[in-house]
């Protein structure tokens, strides 16, 4: 377990609380200003401000390149001249020649070596160099027009879930939101088989279902306020549409997630994150505000209006770049950094959170079920990031 690993592993608890969070203020903002399109909108294009942070990160870095090639050319100038004067041209030419001929004496011995113990072992040794390249090709950097290309590519696919999360919390409770998002685990783990970026384990089927079987439990849990009339609110904004469009938003999370980590690499060294979500963000700016149309004539979303106060104004851009622009490249590191599996489970954890919160916050309580429910969904997360110790120890 490197560093990056145990990096993202902490910043998944660090999203959770801001993901819990900014669904809290989002469900406030929709009290009074029930646009999910314009929320989502705003938040998913203003993550077009990494674009040049990114690009002055790359100026920066190729400016101290460049200088420190330069010194580095000076310094081996400067020592080949020394050498040349210190050295006579006759011992150079001596040593040279006892070089040459060491050289091609171990080079010859080592080829019939090589030659020899791959005629005994039957294999050629061209096949192995031919997997190397591949394999050096799988880890290569993308350029930028082709991190351009992959953001246009997945930007639709990040759009939908925002929006589909936004609609559903305008349409249903935050619990109800959050138990349903946490379904993606099971929808990753087969897009990532099927799209040959993870492999079937029996490990991580077992942790797959025992966080669905904890959310299952809290959907079953009961929940009960010290104000009644809290309870009723909430449980009166429960809505059959909220939660289709939150079991929507959990597939096309678990797609988005799995694209993510096949364009990254192994461990983010094939992209830089920043331009990609930049890119995203370009994308939806330029090229997704029309949808607001269809959407409004299907009656899926309101009548687009604009904030009708300055106070709202900064609540929602705040929303937007803590809860969106934030969050979601901190989200992105957890996949790359980590697996798309334990990502997915580890946003999970949103439930026990919310539970903590609102016993505190709320003086609410909750039944047996749904606390044992909850932490299943823990333990399903912590089975998933020993997947890989499990397998190797018990040979499955």
């Amino acid at each position: 377990m490197g560093w990056r690993y145990r990096a993202g592993l902490f910043l998944i608890a660090a999203v959770v609380i801001i993901w819990v969070t900014s669904a809290e203020v989002t469900q406030g903002i929709f009290t009074d200003y029930k646009q999910p399109f314009a929320v989502t909108y705003l938040g998913a294009s203003l993550m077009v401000v990494y674009l040049p942070i990114a690009f002055i990160k790359d100026w920066i870095c190729n400016l101290l390149k460049t200088r420190s090639s330069k010194s580095g050319k000076n310094t081996d100038s400067i020592m080949d001249e020394s050498s040349c004067i210190l050295n006579s041209p006759l011992k150079y030419i001596e040593g040279q020649k006892a070089f040459e001929m060491e050289f091609q004496g171990n080079f010859t011995r080592k080829d019939s070596e090589e030659d020899f113990s791959a005629q005994e072992d039957g294999r050629p040794l061209v096949p192995k160099l031919k997997e190397d390249t591949d394999m050096l090709k799988q880890d290569k950097a993308l350029t930028t027009r082709e991190i351009a290309l992959c953001g246009f590519y997945i930007a639709p696919i990040w759009f939908i879930t925002e929006y589909l999360s936004n609609a559903a919390l305008a349409r249903t409770s935050v619990a109800s939101t959050t138990v349903l998002s946490s379904t993606s685990g099971l929808f990753t783990l087969f897009i990532g088989a099927f799209l040959g970026q993870d492999s079937l384990n029996i490990t991580k089927v077992v942790a797959v279902f025992v966080s669905m079987a904890g959310v299952a439990m809290t959907t079953l849990g009961k929940t009960w306020a010290t104000d009644e009339s809290q309870l009723t609110a909430s449980s009166g904004k429960r809505s059959l549409v909220g939660d289709l469009f939150g079991l929507l938003s959990a597939v096309s999370y678990g797609l988005f997630t799995v694209l993510l980590k096949k364009f990254a690499g192994e461990e983010g060294q094939r992209v830089d994150v920043q331009k990609l979500f930049g890119y995203i963000g370009l994308f939806t700016l330029v090229a997704l505000w029309w949808l607001v149309w269809p959407l409004t004539a299907l009656g899926i979303e309101p009548k687009f209006t604009i904030p009708h106060s300055a106070k709202m104004d900064e609540v929602v851009l705040a929303n937007g770049f803590v809860g969106s622009v934030l969050s979601d490249y901190f989200w992105a590191l957890c996949v790359v950094w980590t697996t798309p599996l334990v990502a997915t489970l580890g946003m999970s954890l949103t439930i026990p959170l919310a539970m903590v919160a609102d016993m505190v916050i709320h003086g609410r309580h909750y039944s047996a079920i749904y606390i044992l429910g909850s932490a299943q969904v823990f333990a399903g997360f912590v089975i998933a990031n020993l997947s890989d110790w499990c397998s190797k120890k018990l040979g499955f």
